[in-house]
């Protein structure tokens, strides 16, 4: 509707909107969730959690109709009509912007539960959207680096149980986790480091995902493989705001977790030889999509 407006003017309004959207909102969520400490019984947490998701859900509604009002993005989507609100899914996605995160709520938002990403711990201290992170569960991870880890060998295995424990407040509520594979955004650089055998992909790293289905395997039942191609040049977040994306593609696969996808990936050598070669596989299948589609 404004979208011939300049571009600088779009991105300013677009992200003032954002901004006011995102104080009004997480004011009243964070609010909210202060009652999860003072009444901490499981009947009160499912309510209140429904009622969280509910506001974080209109906020992700406000700032999809504010990028449709400053932008004129044709949208591709494909393999929708699979999706199910009452399922516990893990999306998987191939990752090469900040805007990816944005693209995934827009398609995603109300079609499937609410997308919770895991964070890094210092992400707590973004203003307002890092108190509604919080307050919405989303699990807040600390790396540790090689050298920390050497130096304190009790840190190994922390970032995993602070998995675990974040795996297990989303049993009672139906919910998707997501999960980049490849751990960062793509870039040209990071992919000729990695001497990758993919054209458009870094290399999955599976630990996260295994992890993941092992935690929470007696709910999670179906996979959702997203693959985001942004034909042309690959925008950032200011290009979202100010209207300079012109086409976004999502397709969208959805897979059963069976047997094979079950195990300990951690101490069993074999399941995990199986499960590194069954998402190598989805990966191959990814790079071959976004390179037939990029040619079309």
């Amino acid at each position: 509707m404004l979208s011939f407006l300049p571009s600088p003017l779009k991105g300013v309004l677009s992200f003032l909107m954002v901004l006011v959207n995102t104080i009004c909102l997480s004011t009243p969520l964070i609010f909210l969730s202060l009652f999860k400490f003072i009444l901490p019984f499981q009947p009160v947490i499912v309510i209140l959690d429904k009622i969280l998701i509910a506001i974080a859900s209109l906020w992700i509604s406000i700032n999809s109709l504010n990028s449709d009002l400053f932008s004129k993005i044709n949208w591709d989507i494909r393999g929708l009509e699979k999706l199910n609100k009452k399922e516990w899914y893990l999306v998987m996605s191939n990752h090469q912007s900040w805007v990816d995160i944005l693209v995934l709520q827009k398609v995603l938002n109300r079609k499937i539960p609410m997308l919770k990403f895991f964070l890094k711990k210092e992400l707590i201290w973004v203003p307002f959207l890092g108190i509604a992170w919080w307050a919405l569960d989303f699990p807040f991870m600390k790396r540790y680096s090689k050298k920390a880890l050497a130096q304190n060998p009790h840190l190994r295995g922390k970032d995993l149980e602070s998995t675990r424990k974040a795996c297990e407040k989303f049993k009672h509520t139906p919910i998707s986790i997501m999960n980049f594979v490849e751990g960062t955004r793509f870039t040209p650089q990071k992919n000729e480091a990695q001497k990758t055998p993919f054209v458009n992909l870094l290399n999955p790293k599976a630990g996260g995902v295994a992890f993941v289905l092992g935690s929470m395997g007696d709910y999670l039942h179906k996979i959702i493989d997203v693959t985001i191609i942004y034909p042309g040049e690959t925008p950032n977040f200011w290009d979202f705001l100010s209207g300079k994306a012109k086409k976004i593609i999502i397709d969208l696969k959805v897979l059963e977790v069976n047997q094979e996808l079950k195990g300990d990936y951690f101490n069993d050598p074999e399941y995990k030889a199986v499960f590194c070669e069954w998402l190598n596989r989805i990966w191959i299948e990814k790079d071959e999509k976004i390179g037939l589609i990029q040619t079309d």
